[in-house]
């Protein structure tokens, strides 16, 4: 425990909080989670503390989460090189097998694990369970890499309902049986909307949408749609970000009331965001 703090300060921190916890108990907030925030470990059990303690003051958390650096070192192992068009990973079947065991088993268990560990109560499922994410090919040239078609959100809802925090790895499936490896952000805008959350989280390795790319301090904390629309003809937001910030249009229009995407490099910053009146990151929402 830090001892720079005295039980006054302490108390006044959580008092502080209150009007915020009020604000979000029993609301639904989907988190996703992946990237750098993810392969460092001392972060790791930073995040699922974070999350516990929501969950432990009422929030329902929804965590859907990727595994991009452990799919590449499971092909590394197998000695199956990746290959990509248009930035996008070509998913064969050896290699959508390999990404199903690795999101829907090691990366899925381990985070259930962690959660469990810090005193939450957790559950783990894949988009194939239940056909809670249906897909289909998205184009031929990529091969399994999936487009979503329908979200069936009720082994979600059970899970809230009795209490668990969700932990959903993004593989969906179609009718004839075929695994998919969807896109985490877009999983987890069509879930959050099929939930009508209250917030969806989006954890990167950037600040969130800064009018200089490489000035910190040109972060844009508040955007609504329209002036999305504004920043990409103007280049500011372009490259890897437009695919992101589409992800949040989607969620807002499916009917999740804001979007936030942050620095999930951040010591706690899902409670800075949730937390406080600075927040972090660039929230986007409704004009």
């Amino acid at each position: 425990m830090d001892n720079h703090f005295s039980n006054a300060q302490r108390a006044e921190v959580l008092t502080q909080a209150l009007p915020y916890i009020k604000k979000h108990t029993n609301k639904i907030v989907v988190i996703k989670y992946g990237g750098n925030a993810m392969i460092n470990e001392q972060l790791k059990q930073q995040v699922m503390e974070d999350i516990v303690l929501l969950w432990l003051i009422g929030v329902k958390v929804v965590l859907v989460h990727g595994g991009g650096p452990e799919i590449n070192d499971l092909m590394d192992k197998l000695g199956k090189k990746p290959e990509f068009v248009d930035g996008l990973r070509v998913t064969d079947k050896e290699t959508v097998d390999i990404v199903q065991m690795v999101l829907a088993g090691k990366v899925n268990k381990t985070l259930v694990n962690l959660l469990e560990m810090k005193g939450g109560k957790a559950m783990g499922i894949s988009g194939m369970d239940g056909r809670l994410i249906e897909a289909e090919i998205k184009d031929e040239r990529l091969g399994y890499v999936g487009r979503v078609t329908k979200v069936h959100i009720t082994p979600v809802l059970d899970l809230l309902e009795k209490g668990y925090i969700p932990v959903i790895s993004t593989i969906g499936c179609d009718k004839k049986g075929n695994a998919y490896n969807i896109n985490g952000d877009t999983a987890a805008a069509y879930i959050a909307g099929a939930l009508g959350a209250q917030r969806l989280i989006m954890m990167t390795d950037i600040d969130g949408i800064l009018r200089d790319k490489d000035d910190a301090s040109t972060l844009i904390s508040d955007l609504t749609l329209s002036e999305i629309e504004h920043l990409k003809t103007e280049g500011v937001i372009s490259g890897g970000m437009i695919p992101k910030v589409d992800c949040c249009v989607e969620a807002i229009h499916k009917g999740v009331k804001n979007v936030v995407i942050m620095d999930g490099r951040v010591p706690h910053s899902i409670l800075m965001e949730l937390l406080t009146d600075e927040g972090a990151g660039t929230m986007v929402h409704n004009d």
